[in-house]
Formats: structure tokens, sequence, C-alpha cells
């Protein structure tokens, strides 16, 4: 009996931004999810609007797990995580651990599809970019998300991660934010 699978199921019981008073929770499984969709737009931008030839659907699934590490680690807090570069080092370390033992919980033949998405590929290095920015570009949407609602709570973490956003420089982002990121500031009605 495998495990693998069972494991990243409990994904939707770690909640991210714990230090944060937050008007609604969101859980790692919803966060990767939307990290899944949004890399996978930032490829097909690529794509089709600056003539690259990424693999989108490669770029959804490096989003879909890239925090499946959290289920043993947990999700620690960005000023945390990066406060130290000591702390940063030993997380890592963590981190590859907690890949290590959830790869262990696959058969051998599977094993080898899955440690791709755990550790990167030389190939996949733009791939990661954008995984990277859909991550920071998932936060900055919840701190829209929570600004609608009268949560001030986000302001310093939405001014914070728009300048991270804006330090990538990756064109398919600037062009994601030009044109899709105003609506998550909408009503339903208004959208």
């Amino acid at each position: 009996m495998y495990s693998f699978f069972a494991m990243l199921g409990r994904m939707k019981y770690i909640n991210r931004w714990s230090l944060m008073r937050n008007s609604r929770v969101e859980n790692i499984s919803e966060h990767s999810h939307e990290v899944a969709m949004l890399s996978h737009a930032l490829a097909l931008i690529g794509n089709k609007r600056l003539g690259k030839s990424l693999n989108a659907e490669r770029a959804a699934l490096l989003g879909l797990y890239h925090d499946s590490t959290e289920i043993l680690t947990g999700d620690m807090p960005t000023p945390v995580k990066y406060n130290d570069s000591a702390i940063r080092t030993a997380y890592k370390h963590l981190e590859d651990q907690a890949a290590q033992s959830l790869l262990m919980k696959l058969p051998a033949d599977l094993r080898e599809e899955y440690e791709s998405f755990f550790y990167p590929e030389e190939k996949d290095e733009y791939l990661w970019q954008l995984v990277k920015a859909a991550d920071k570009l998932s936060a900055l949407i919840k701190c829209l998300e929570e600004g609608k609602v009268g949560n001030r709570e986000f302001v310093q973490a939405e001014e914070a991660t728009r300048l991270k956003l804006e330090e990538m420089a990756l064109p398919e982002l600037k062009i994601f934010m030009a044109e899709f990121l105003e609506p998550y500031r909408h009503s339903l009605d208004e959208m």
C-alpha cells in the first residue's frame, strides 16, 4: 500500500497566512490549485503573446505540486522564512527531507515521474520562474480579496507582494496583471 496520494489529500488541512487575521481561511490545496491555474495562464501568455514555446501543461503541474512538502513542514510565514539566511537554509533542508519522505510513499516505477515536480530540472528553469511568479500572484490575489471585504490586515502584505512581483520583471506576469488582476477587486455583479 502506498500513501502518497492520501498524504496529498491532506493539503486541505494546512492553512496559509497563519500570522494574519483572515476573513476567509485559505488552505494549501486551494492555493496550489490557484498557482497551477495561474502558472498555466502565464505560460500560455508567453506562447500566444510573446512567441515562446513553453509547456503550459508542465507549468500547471509544477504549480500544482509546488507546496506539497508543506503537508509535512506546515506553511511557514514568509516574514519568518526569509528573515534570516540560517532559517531559510534550515527550512530548505527540511523541505528536501519532506520531499524525499513523500516520494518514498510512491512505488518505484512512479517515483521518478513525480521527482521532477519536487526537484526542478534544468529544462524547467523558466517554468519554475513562472510558478514562483504565480505563487506571488496568488498571494497578491489573497491580499486583494481580503482588502475587498475591508480587512486592513493585508495592506502591507499587498504592498510588499506587489514590489516582489515587479522585481521579477517577467513579461508574462506584466501582461496578466494588466489584463486580469483588476477584476479580483470586483464583486460578482461587477464582473
